[in-house]
């Protein structure tokens, strides 16, 4: 591409940003970082340029330099990890986005991976001031948050994509191209957990401003989403869920923490009044510590003429060590180790390409050679294609804490609502 290069800033420092956590490197599959890591490369690819990242506490950024040049610029070659940093100095700021925000320029881009209740704030004041905008799942937690920023980013003509990458693992796309053959859709069943040292991780946030089906069934109610667009459409959300195992000793979650969430949702067909489809939803944060594998994903789709049986936590690949056991692990996603001439060399993984596509994508409206609205029909996960995706999550809530069914409707204008 000839466009100029892109601006980036990076709303959050946490783990999927740096891979630095409140209480040192994480211990995930996710060491040094995600976001980071690929804004470095692509800067070094030529794609990206200045680059800054927002926290809301000044004084953590010492420590995540120094974790950076460690795990990042000390093990590939020519990797360039500065960046400008907001706020200063030890200043402890909520806001800080709005002053990072304002150093941009219209074009610029901004990456939000903040917790979830801070997603449509952040992301709102960003399309106000004319940036493109990639914001991790779940998009928002209210539907109409989430519609909001579908009309914002149309009037100011910005990219705004929400950061589903599991889309770009090529076995849920060629899952998806394989579904579309066997007909009218009947039973979808999806399960993801985490270990429960997440809720260590997560402890600021963890069941106060959100909840587990927000952070993780938001990646298989996408997937399923994206199956069925044009197809079906989801009518009915029931949620039931469990508890006490965040709430005691040693995590001591807020009382208010459930440890599993299952949502059962109605779909139905576009083109066949009579046939009905069920889905199962379901996600946890205290899934065993040494299971082998960080995220347990596994799902199960059965239409009228046959059925796909999807496991991505093992994938044939697996390690043992003295001192750890069996460990399956996917370099599909994020590939950290060096390329043969020491440079980084996961430009490949889905976690990689999704970011790309968002660079790309912005950068190529930049230079008009695409509208904003040319990727909603691409099957890419853009504001606009995601819409049900926000609006089951939000009746699983409401259905959670009210206790009933939330009705999924449109009304005459086409507009999605829940009643």
């Amino acid at each position: 591409m000839s466009e100029r290069k892109l601006n980036v800033l990076m709303c959050g420092t946490g783990e999927y940003t740096t891979g630095w956590t409140g209480s040192g490197a994480s211990k995930s599959d996710k060491k040094i970082g995600v976001v980071g890591l690929v804004l470095f490369d692509l800067r070094r690819l030529g794609k990206v340029e200045k680059l800054s990242m927002v926290g809301t506490n000044g004084s953590k950024f010492p420590a995540i330099r120094k974790h950076l040049q460690e795990n990042i610029a000390n093990v590939y070659k020519d990797m360039d990890i500065s960046f400008d940093a907001y706020p200063e100095g030890d200043q402890i700021n909520g806001e800080a986005y709005k002053e990072a925000i304002d150093k941009l320029s219209p074009g610029d881009a901004v990456i939000i991976f903040t917790p979830d209740s801070t997603h449509y704030p952040i992301a709102r004041y960003a399309i106000d001031k004319g940036m493109h905008v990639l914001v991790t799942k779940p998009a928002t937690q209210l539907l109409s948050h989430h519609l909001d920023l579908v009309k914002a980013a149309k009037e100011k003509n910005v990219v705004c994509f929400v950061e589903h990458h599991k889309r770009f693992d090529p076995v849920y796309s060629d899952a998806r191209a394989r579904a579309a053959s066997l007909g009218e859709f009947n039973f979808y069943n999806a399960w993801m957990s985490q270990p429960k040292s997440q809720l260590e991780t997560f402890r600021a946030w963890a069941g106060k401003d959100s909840d587990i089906s927000y952070y993780l069934s938001s990646h298989h109610i996408d997937i399923h989403c994206w199956i069925m667009q044009g197809k079906a459409v989801p009518t009915r959300v029931v949620a039931s869920a469990a508890a006490g195992i965040a709430t005691s000793e040693p995590y001591n979650c807020v009382p208010q923490t459930e440890d599993t969430i299952t949502l059962l949702v109605d779909w139905q067909s576009l083109s066949s009044s009579k046939h009905r489809g069920t889905a199962v939803y379901t996600a946890s944060w205290t899934a065993p510590l040494k299971s082998g594998v960080h995220s347990a994903q596994h799902w199960y789709y059965m239409a009228e003429k046959g059925e796909i049986n999807v496991d991505q936590a093992h994938r044939g690949y697996d390690i043992v060590q003295d001192e750890t056991g069996k460990t399956w692990y996917n370099p599909f996603y994020m590939k950290y180790s060096p390329s043969e001439s020491g440079h980084f060399d996961g430009q490949r993984g889905y976690g990689y390409v999704s970011i790309e596509k968002f660079v790309d994508a912005a950068r190529s409206v930049n230079a008009k050679q695409a509208e904003p609205t040319d990727f909603d029909k691409h099957g890419l996960p853009t504001i606009e294609n995601t819409i049900l995706t926000t609006a089951i999550l939000n009746a699983g809530r409401i259905s959670l804490n009210e206790k009933r069914a939330v009705y999924i409707k449109q009304d005459g204008n086409g507009q999605w609502a829940l009643e």
